[in-house]
């Protein structure tokens, strides 16, 4: 799908998400990667060949009781 210079990284490595965007819809919620890959707001994925990566945000941190 990448078309520029330099190429966006592929579906499959570990910096995807760092591709140009295509499409952004955020009123639903989600935008289509140079890459092929589908993000949504909550952090999970879609990639080309169909596989679903669960939303991976950070947990908040935990607060300890003194």
């Amino acid at each position: 799908m990448c078309s520029h210079e330099p190429r966006c990284p592929v579906a499959d490595s570990a910096d995807r998400e760092s591709a140009r965007l295509l499409a952004h819809r955020p009123e639903q919620g989600w935008s289509l990667l140079c890459n092929g890959v589908v993000i949504f707001d909550d952090t999970g994925e879609i990639l080309p060949g169909g596989q679903i990566i669960p939303p991976h945000r950070p947990t908040p941190a935990t607060a300890v009781a003194a």
